[in-house]
């Protein structure tokens, strides 16, 4: 638990001070996330958890993105939901993507035990963390998040969420996506 505190801590410090190269590519969006969730989901089967991956956007749509941190980003998320996500229920976990105009928005939603409205406006924050969940048996440094809009926001993107106490949380982030330019003859 102490190193990966401590490689989180470095890693944010790195990220706060922009001293993480970010390796921009064209990302084609629907085998991006299912390749994603495929990464994540073999842990989770392990662990009896349902994953569902939905995409809305046409299969040929691309992002301009940095892939190993949109992967950080997907993989803080789904951690976080874990974290609180009661064993006592089946639990489970969609990430859809949809096209959005401008935009193409990812929403990973949990059936967990949510989050109160009163702590909603600062999950985003570092360090911070949900009362119920400053005991240590959760784990977690409260900074998977405050990485997490780092990284969105360099990526000119954003982040933000919904939730409802003992149904679950949604978070959404939303990338450009990537249009070609014409060319004037």
């Amino acid at each position: 638990d102490m190193d990966r505190l401590i490689d989180e801590l470095t890693f944010y410090s790195k990220i706060d001070t922009n001293k993480i190269p970010y390796t921009f590519a064209k990302i084609n969006v629907s085998q991006y996330f299912k390749d994603c969730l495929e990464e994540v989901g073999l842990d989770m089967e392990a662990r009896g958890i349902e994953l569902g991956y939905f995409n809305y956007a046409d299969e040929d749509v691309m992002v301009i993105a940095d892939a190993e941190q949109i992967k950080r980003v997907v993989n803080n998320i789904v951690s976080n939901s874990l974290k609180y996500t009661d064993a006592g229920r089946q639990r489970r976990i969609n990430l859809r993507v949809k096209d959005v105009g401008d935009f193409i928005q990812v929403e990973i939603e949990d059936n967990g035990k949510g989050i109160a409205a009163k702590d909603l406006p600062n999950i985003f924050d570092r360090f911070y963390r949900t009362d119920s969940s400053r005991n240590s048996s959760k784990g977690g440094s409260g900074i998977g998040l405050s990485i997490v809009k780092k990284i969105m926001e360099d990526h000119g993107g954003k982040v933000w969420a919904t939730s409802k106490e003992n149904i679950g949380t949604v978070m959404y982030f939303v990338l450009r996506k990537y249009q070609e330019v014409p060319v004037n003859e």
